[in-house]
């Protein structure tokens, strides 16, 4: 192995939240006691460092070794005296702890090597998975701080805010609103105090794009929002998180004490004569309370409800005063911005949305985990060439973006680049960036189920149309799942999502049909069969199902006999099996792990007892 002079020698260790859950505190505690039993020499201290999420989640713990590049996978405690005596002693790589690219089938040493990491492009989590959170002197040895220095003595407020303008940098929180225009509109208003707030407030299912920068990077997230209020003359900020999200809550608190007592907060900030402080305020956990106007309402100890926004919060925010909101994302990219200048940022992604985007790749793909790339990856290149393709290399069916209030794109939306404009136009939207893979197995209408019951629970109930129209949807809906849909349904349900649409008060019931309007839009041949012949194609809707085993297909392999959880699969080996419709209970686990495609998905008839 070659060794890197410039870089230093030290263990990286992914300690997010994922990979804590499987035990990365433990990979931790032993490295350091193995390294200092070892005497070994390092030029760190800490040798051993938690760092924050390195993205890559299902395949935590991660443990990456600098300056050689070495990225292990799935480490476990017992895998730690190999690891010291292997290749902290010997300079050799363990190939078992390597990762097997999906795409070339090899094992690689580096995370430049593997494929879910080579397209990536890292300036929001630019530090993420590299530095120990808890470490100020990690983040300013990244040249933290440095962007504030630089405002605050170098910078004019106007020159600030004509710099964000420059980079053309939209709201990551979903909306896409110009940063630069807001604070624009905020500075020129003549009233105080100001406020700068940061909506951390993450209820998306499957989203843990915010809640990993703020465990990973939470200075970068600080720093931005100092940046702001020199800008705005603001001096105080509020950043929201959600109360489950715990580790995150003492990260940043832990964060804003030690920013404060080296005089990067507080009052005078390092002799500079500005002055600016920072709170933590914990959200209950209502999805809601991600609007702006209702997180606000929150912040002030009322009840999360959202306002009609004839009135903006860049002038009558929280307490009636002018406010900047912007989401963790958002934040994490204005010192980048600063330091590297608006027009490097804006020569990165697309004309319409320079930068790049965090997305949370979950569902039916090989490779889930947090993704930065530039604005205008295509779907495709997402999926395929970072994910890795569909899981059990099943079909690719739909792919939903933008959350709960997204849209479900089809196949022949693959090559649709991502960004703002784009997404909208197809019905869908960008939102904070959760991205959920769908393979054949996936129900279009049982989907756009979930959602809307997801998002009428999470309803605030201030206007009719979300709190009634999201209710009726979602009745129309289940008795299509349960075979008692009727071909005016799907009319009354675009009617209905459409008004919803039209007529709520914010953006959680404008947003909220997307997902039964995008499937009834792309997949209406699925509604059908749901209540046309009866069966639900994907074999998701147990009333509309029965499973079957085509005999001319089947090899007699076993598998599915050996999976039932209900003993309701019979047949001798190398012979075609059967299924005893009166035990199944139409889990679906035989067609999952059938390889030869010999279980077929029937309509929901009833059936005879065997």
């Amino acid at each position: 192995m070659e060794n890197n002079s410039r870089e230093k020698r030290k263990v990286l260790v992914c300690c997010g939240t994922g990979c804590i859950a499987t035990n990365s505190l433990d990979v931790v505690g032993r490295l350091q006691e193995k390294i200092t039993a070892a005497g070994m020499k390092t030029e760190v201290e800490p040798a051993v460092k938690a760092t924050g999420c390195n993205g890559f989640c299902e395949n935590g713990p991660i443990v990456k070794i600098l300056p050689h590049h070495i990225s292990y996978y799935k480490v476990q405690a017992d895998d730690v005296d190999e690891i010291v005596e292997t290749t902290l002693l010997q300079n050799k790589v363990i190939e078992r702890l390597l990762y097997r690219d999906p795409v070339s089938g090899k094992r690689v040493r580096s995370q430049q090597e593997n494929s879910f990491y080579r397209r990536q492009l890292k300036i929001a989590l630019r530090n993420t998975g590299e530095i120990d959170p808890l470490n100020l002197a990690d983040y300013l040895e990244r040249d933290g701080y440095l962007a504030l220095k630089k405002v605050l003595f170098h910078m004019e407020p106007q020159e600030v805010i004509s710099e964000v303008e420059i980079s053309g940098l939209r709201g990551r929180g979903g909306a896409g609103f110009p940063t630069g225009r807001k604070w624009r509109t905020c500075k020129n208003i003549d009233s105080f105090p100001k406020y700068v707030v940061c909506n951390g407030d993450e209820g998306d299912p499957g989203a843990f794009m915010d809640r990993s920068i703020i465990e990973g990077d939470p200075h970068s997230i600080i720093e931005g929002m100092i940046i702001c209020g020199y800008a705005l003359n603001a001096r105080q900020g509020f950043i929201y998180i959600r109360d489950e999200y715990s580790l995150a809550v003492r990260t940043m608190v832990e964060a804003i004490k030690q920013a404060e007592e080296n005089g990067f907060l507080g009052e005078n900030i390092l002799d500079s004569g500005f002055s600016f402080t920072v709170e933590v305020v914990r959200g209950g956990g209502a999805f809601v309370c991600g609007e702006s106007t209702a997180l606000m309402a929150s912040i002030e100890g009322k009840v999360g409800e959202p306002r009609a926004k004839y009135i903006r919060s860049v002038e009558k925010g929280l307490w009636g005063q002018p406010t900047v909101l912007n989401n963790v994302e958002t934040w994490a990219n204005i010192p980048e911005i600063i330091n590297r200048g608006g027009r490097w940022y804006k020569s990165i992604g697309t004309e319409s949305s320079p930068g790049t985007k965090v997305f949370s790749l979950v569902g039916k793909v090989k490779n889930t985990g947090l993704v930065e790339v530039p604005m205008g990856i295509t779907l495709k290149e997402l999926i395929y060439e970072i994910g890795g393709g569909i899981l059990n290399n099943k079909r690719f069916k739909a792919v939903q973006t933008g959350g709960p209030s997204g849209g479900c794109l089809p196949e022949s939306q693959l090559s649709l680049p991502v960004d703002f404009d784009s997404l909208e136009a197809a019905g869908s939207m960008m939102g904070s960036g959760g991205m959920i893979v769908m393979d054949e197995r996936t129900c279009m209408v049982d989907t756009a189920r979930y959602y809307i019951d997801f998002l009428a629970e999470e309803s605030c109930g201030k206007c009719a149309p979300c709190r009634e129209g999201l209710m009726r949807m979602g009745e129309i809906l289940n008795d299509i799942c349960s075979g008692n849909g009727c071909d005016p349904a799907i009319d009354m349900l675009v009617e209905i999502g459409e008004m919803v649409s039209e007529a709520s008060l914010c953006g959680l019931g404008k947003s909220a049909p997307n997902p039964v309007l995008s499937t009834i839009k792309h997949f209406r041949e699925e509604y059908e069969e749901h209540f046309n012949n009866k069966r639900c194609p994907a074999g998701v809707c147990r009333e509309l199902t029965r499973f079957a085993i085509n005999v001319e297909d089947c090899v007699g392999c076993g598998v599915c006999k050996k999976q039932c959880v209900a003993d309701a699969i019979a047949g001798e080996p190398k012979e075609a099996h059967v299924i005893n419709e009166a035990a199944c209970i139409k889990c679906g686990i035989c067609i999952d792990y059938c390889k030869f495609n010999a279980v077929a998905v029937l309509g929901g008839v009833p059936c005879e007892s065997q």
